[in-house]
């Protein structure tokens, strides 16, 4: 006699009302350093799992925050635990886009190719924010602020304002371990003559590519995508960057898309 499969375990959706219930440690002052899960990493990225992302509810409102190690373990993802970030498309001149690898030294995704700089706007007054367009210009500053850190780029070479707003994505991805991604992701574009001068504890290697060339990245098997570059790449990259000069009809999209 078979027995019918158990349904899926409901996951309560996580509100305001309810978070400090379901995520006692949410605006805790508790060290991200306490526990197991970040033994044997490298010191530099460890300590970056101590700031401070910005926790939401599934329509984008900020509901809370917490430390990114609070946010990227998978026990807490799959019970609902959100956060914003933000994926920077770099072109050049050329409309080549520029790449990156991430470091070995990552926590997540370590050593995979992805966008031009992908992170988190921080729950800081000039990187929140409740409402849409506050929300793009906090993401705008996050990506000035992070494209510096890790690719050297001087931040007067990428002013906020030259990054246009294209969409949100909505994703879940599991990484390494215990660790894991569940994001509403702001798609920013920019076309910029930058300089560069790289932190290898954050990129591992770079290039500059041409829609033909990134495909051919993709067919190559030695090569792996963070999962959320390679959801935009299956899904719109490729029709956005066929328009580059013609963005207008894809920019400041207010659905939130749902991957």
């Amino acid at each position: 006699m078979s027995t019918a499969p158990k349904p899926a375990a409901q996951v309560e959706p996580v509100t305001a009302e309810n978070i400090l219930r379901l995520f006692p440690e949410i605006n805790a002052s508790t060290s991200a350093r306490e526990g197991s899960e970040l033994e044997g990493y490298d010191e530099t990225q460890v300590s970056l799992m101590e700031e401070v992302c910005i926790v939401l509810d599934e329509n984008d409102k900020p509901i809370g925050s917490a430390s990114k190690k609070i946010c990227h373990l998978m026990t807490n993802i799959d019970r609902g635990l959100l956060h914003r970030a933000f994926s920077a498309f770099l072109f050049d001149s050329e409309k080549r886009l520029l790449l990156q690898q991430r470091a070995d030294e990552k926590i997540t995704f370590a050593g995979m190719w992805t966008n031009t700089c992908c992170s988190h706007p921080l729950d800081i007054p000039t990187e929140t924010g409740v409402e849409l367009e506050a929300a793009i210009q906090g993401a705008r500053r996050a990506a000035q602020r992070k494209l510096n850190q890790e690719l050297g780029i001087p931040t007067d070479q990428v002013p906020p304002e030259i990054f246009d707003f294209l969409t949100r994505i909505h994703y879940k991805a599991p990484s390494n371990g215990p660790w894991g991604e569940h994001e509403i992701d702001y798609i920013l574009f920019a076309q910029a003559k930058v300089d560069l001068e790289v932190n290898p504890n954050e990129v591992k290697d770079y290039r500059y590519v041409t829609p033909d060339e990134l495909k051919a990245m993709f067919k190559d098997e030695t090569l792996t995508f963070t999962p959320w570059f390679r959801l935009i790449c299956e899904t719109i990259l490729f029709e956005w960057w066929e328009n580059f000069d013609n963005l207008e009809p894809y920019k400041n999209e207010k659905a939130i898309r749902r991957m």
